[in-house]
């Protein structure tokens, strides 16, 4: 159990009726409150909470249409995101309660302070190195525009200017990391077919090959909701088309792929992780054609090119600068 749910269940009496976990763990916590529903923007978490709860989460942007008397907000990393689903949240909460709950390290106590614009919070309870604050909301304000939310800037690239969409929460907010910039300098000479961009953010990478191989067929995959609904933006907004999904991880890819490009996501949260970034590289080979390559950036600290070698074929190192890698590598 993961233990901000724990803390919530140290007091199960404030979480009875019709309650909303917005970005719940994928635990058993909606087995141990029967009357919440879920909404989730993770695809990997919103699956396994379908296999076990079917029809209790909500994989979307938005709050659930369904109606809530109660509603949990679960510390997400971004201040952005987090300033977003409040104001959606206390939008539906007029006179009733919001919590929020959250690890002590990953800056609850600084969190608790974007609700003050709501009503006043009050600390209810420190455990298990997390915080769970609750407030009544007695200034609901109007339900937020996520279209309005969004950062847009233009990226000058040689083929021309590319305009990028960028919701709250999405990588790199706001900006094209230095990372992402390296690799759309080394995407020329990628095999004709369906080109995947794995990990898509806002999209600049998948709208990028899509202008640069118009005839190819372009996949763009992303765990998070709102990354989604970022590239679908992107897209609108150059005119381009492509097929934009929901995965988690490299399984929810299609095969056949004629090449893989990716900036690679290797931090969730406060926590590192590498399992996604290093599950793609052990599993590109099965989602390449013959003679597909897989295409990445990724920090120059990072061990790839044995795991590259060990699971698809030769590593060749295209550029390093800047503390990255740009690596190339190709299916026999």
């Amino acid at each position: 159990m993961d233990p901000r749910s724990e803390v919530l269940l140290r007091q199960p009496e404030l979480f009875s009726g019709k309650l909303l976990l917005a970005g719940l763990p994928a635990d058993d916590l909606l087995g141990r409150l029967p009357d919440s529903m879920g909404w989730s923007w993770h695809a990997g978490d919103h699956q396994k909470l379908q296999a076990r709860f079917a029809g209790r989460c909500t994989f979307a942007v938005e709050p659930p249409a369904a109606a809530f008397d109660t509603a949990v907000l679960f510390l997400p990393k971004s201040r952005e995101l987090t300033d977003y689903l409040l104001h959606a949240l206390a939008a539906r909460l007029p006179g009733r309660l919001l919590y929020l709950v959250g690890e002590k390290r990953a800056g609850v106590e600084r969190a608790a302070r974007q609700l003050a614009p709501f009503g006043e919070a009050r600390k209810l309870d420190s455990a298990r190195h997390c915080q769970l604050w609750q407030l009544r909301v007695t200034n609901s304000p109007d339900a937020p525009d996520l279209e309005k939310l969004a950062q847009r800037f233009d990226l000058k690239l040689d083929d021309g200017s590319l305009a990028i969409v960028s919701l709250p929460g999405v990588f790199s907010h706001g900006r094209i990391d230095r990372g992402t910039a390296l690799l759309l300098e080394q995407l020329d000479g990628l095999p004709p077919g369906r080109l995947l961009d794995f990990g898509c953010g806002a999209g600049i990478i998948g709208a990028s090959l899509k202008r640069r191989y118009p005839d190819s067929e372009v996949v763009m995959l992303d765990v998070d909701a709102f990354a989604v609904a970022s590239s679908r933006m992107t897209l609108a907004a150059n005119g381009l088309q492509a097929q934009v999904i929901a995965g988690d991880g490299i399984d929810g890819a299609p095969g056949e792929c004629a090449a893989i490009v990716s900036n690679p996501p290797f931090h969730q949260g406060v926590h590192t992780h590498y399992e996604a970034s290093e599950t793609l590289l052990k599993r590109a080979a099965t989602h390449l054609r013959p003679g597909g390559e897989l295409r990445l950036v990724a920090n120059a600290f990072l061990k790839y090119p044995p795991l590259i070698e060990a699971h698809l074929g030769r590593c060749d190192t295209l550029i390093s600068a800047d503390g990255f890698r740009i690596y190339r590598a190709q299916r026999a």
